[in-house]
């Protein structure tokens, strides 16, 4: 633990505060084996020792482009586990945006209909590279990359399935129905161990059962209150994604303030995209006492049920 330590300590992003010391050493330590690497990534420029509590602005985004092409994360894709690292969902949307964007090597028009993202380690809240190839190109399948990358340093990957549109092929399936609507129930209270400013902020939550107070699993809509990037309509993929890795912040089974529940990947299978605002996580946490866990989600529009998602959890005492 003394040369994780050292590590952490080269990062240089530490707040004086002992708790949130303790808190990104742990962060740091679930993903040990690059902890050295991390020192490469410079300090976030929004954050450093302090956090903001005021309230984003109507204009506000998760991530600006600038003119090089890169995008510099804002404080609104800021999670729970470290005042300098991100909730996975933003980064998840910006690279499926990148995915939907990579030019396709046939003519037919295609979904991603499976993406599988890789998070390598704490994603900093700082300005990134996004990049994305064709890795396996077809007329009717084809296999996409995309990656994030902070000063060089790989944070991030996704690899998705894109499938093409087949208009009137398929006999359709009776559509499993979607929960109760967001319309149904009033906002979510508390958001306890959150800081003031961040991803939760950034979203609308609304719970069908359980909340963030409430052990076991849980139905909760989800909607962005702010752009993916500023001066842009958000996709209905990116509204999936940003909101496919709350699977088990909603349906946690232990006490938030004692234990953290950090996934290392999140997977999202869908057959069709969301139409609306809106996305529901129908979710169940399940955690072995060696601290593994796995987070199933069912994904819903406000029609029926469009897909599904997993993470693979690491858990341990804070």
């Amino acid at each position: 633990m003394d040369e994780v330590q050292g590590s952490a300590q080269s990062v240089g992003c530490l707040s004086g505060e002992v708790k949130e010391q303790r808190l990104r050493l742990r962060a740091v330590d679930l993903y040990g084996h690059v902890s050295g690497a991390m020192s490469q990534v410079r300090c976030p420029p929004v954050s450093g020792n302090h956090v903001s509590t005021s309230k984003p602005g109507d204009d506000a985004a998760f991530f600006t482009p600038e003119q090089d092409g890169r995008f510099t994360a804002t404080e609104l894709t800021r999670g729970p586990w470290s005042a300098d690292a991100q909730h996975a969902g933003p980064p998840a949307a910006l690279l499926g945006r990148a995915i939907e964007r990579c030019g396709s090597s046939g003519e037919m028009e295609m979904m991603v209909a499976r993406v599988v993202f890789d998070i390598l380690r704490p994603v900093p809240i700082t300005t990134f590279e996004v990049s994305a190839s064709v890795r396996r190109p077809g007329r009717n399948v084809e296999l996409v990359e995309a990656s994030l990358a902070a000063d060089g340093l790989e944070v991030m990957r996704a690899a998705a399935w894109r499938i093409r549109y087949a208009d009137g092929e398929a006999r359709r399936t009776r559509p499993t129905p979607a929960p109760p609507g967001p319309a149904t129930v009033g906002p979510a209270g508390e958001f306890p161990g959150w800081p003031d400013v961040g991803y939760h902020m950034a979203m609308e939550w609304r719970f069908v059962a359980g909340s963030f107070t409430t052990a076991g699993p849980a139905t909760a809509w989800l909607r962005m209150r702010h752009p993916l990037v500023v001066g842009e309509e958000p996709s209905a993929l990116t509204r999936v994604l940003i909101a496919a890795d709350s699977g088990n912040g909603v349906s946690g089974e232990l006490s938030f303030r004692r234990f953290y529940s950090i996934n290392t990947d999140l997977s999202v299978h869908l057959h069709r995209m969301p139409v609306g605002e809106w996305v529901c996580l129908d979710a169940v946490t399940t955690i072995d006492h060696d601290g593994v866990g796995l987070a199933a989600s069912t994904i819903s529009d406000e029609r029926s049920v469009i897909g599904r998602g997993l993470q693979s959890l690491f858990v341990g005492r804070r």
